[in-house]
């Protein structure tokens, strides 16, 4: 059971380092974060962009870049491609995001003749520690897919599941959310739960325990679910929450952020490699943690 983000930081460290490819790295946010994990023993760090402006940025920040390679490539769409190359070739671990669109890196990552496609829904999946929770929890997806159908979101599941699984979970505990904890054909959001729920029980999904619909507070409080007559080996004690759409899912992202003071990792999935896409609003500490979550699993 993992219970605090740190232990992503240690599980970073506790195998060979792995590389991560800065695609656009001309960007002063992402080349602090790489730059301190690096420092931090987690990852080894490889510069694809404009190389004078990633010197220019490194002397006015008083960064140090002895130890990085650095590959000159200013234009933004080569960058990202050089990037997902080296992912794909197995020169680099880790894909992350640096002063580019987030759309200009997934059509490099989507690419048919050298992309990371794997044939699941690129997906976004955040990690919380929380201070009224008594482990970390998981979240998808409140950042890539807006509404996304049935099988969009089975596909979510499964990678998250499986993402989960390489930092140790061996049978993460799904909770498929929804407004009720009962199934209401008049609420998509139940039906599809029950379903995704159903191809579990029958072996569709492999390798989790998943139960839905649930309310978010049957999902994370055994109180509330005995309460309400749930009997559920996943009420209470979630490893991921599954949200029906965006709204819901960030809705929760920024709720667990700002009003539960929770610290965070987060990464893309559905790609051949974890993906770090960071924002200007990210503390330096979520930066940090999405790296660290990034470089955890154990790759094959």
């Amino acid at each position: 059971m993992l219970k605090k983000i740190t232990e992503l930081h240690d599980m970073a460290r506790g195998h060979s380092r792995r590389k991560l490819a800065l695609a656009a790295a001309h960007d002063a946010h992402a080349l602090e974060a790489v730059i301190n994990a690096c420092k931090n023993n987690i990852v080894s760090g490889i510069f694809i962009g404009d190389e004078q402006k990633i010197r220019e940025i490194a002397e006015s920040k008083g960064f140090d870049l002895s130890g990085f390679t650095i590959i000159n490539e200013p234009d933004n769409a080569k960058a990202a491609a050089l990037a997902v190359k080296m992912v794909r070739d197995k020169d680099a671990d880790i894909l992350m995001k640096g002063n580019l669109g987030t759309a200009v890196l997934l059509k490099a990552v989507l690419n048919k003749e050298f992309g990371l496609r794997t044939g699941e829904q690129i997906s976004h999946l955040a990690v919380f520690e929380l201070p009224t929770y008594h482990k970390l929890i998981a979240l998808t997806d409140a950042a890539m897919n807006i509404a996304p159908d049935f099988g969009e979101k089975v596909s979510i599941t499964r990678s998250a599941v499986a993402y989960l699984q390489q930092l140790g979970i061996k049978m993460p505990k799904v909770a498929i959310l929804s407004a009720v904890e009962t199934v209401n054909p008049a609420m998509k959001s139940s039906m599809e739960a029950s379903a995704i729920a159903k191809m579990c029980d029958r072996g569709q999904i492999k390798n989790c325990i998943i139960d839905g619909p649930l309310a978010f507070d049957n999902a994370v409080s055994k109180k509330s679910a005995d309460l309400k007559g749930i009997m559920s080996p996943v009420a209470g004690d979630a490893d991921l929450l599954v949200a029906d759409d965006i709204d819901a899912a960030n809705g929760l992202y920024k709720a667990f952020i700002y009003f539960a003071q929770a610290k965070c990792a987060a990464v893309i999935l559905g790609a051949s490699a974890p993906i770090v896409l960071t924002s200007r609003a990210d503390t330096d500490e979520t930066k940090l943690n999405s790296i660290a979550l990034a470089a955890a699993v154990n790759q094959k």
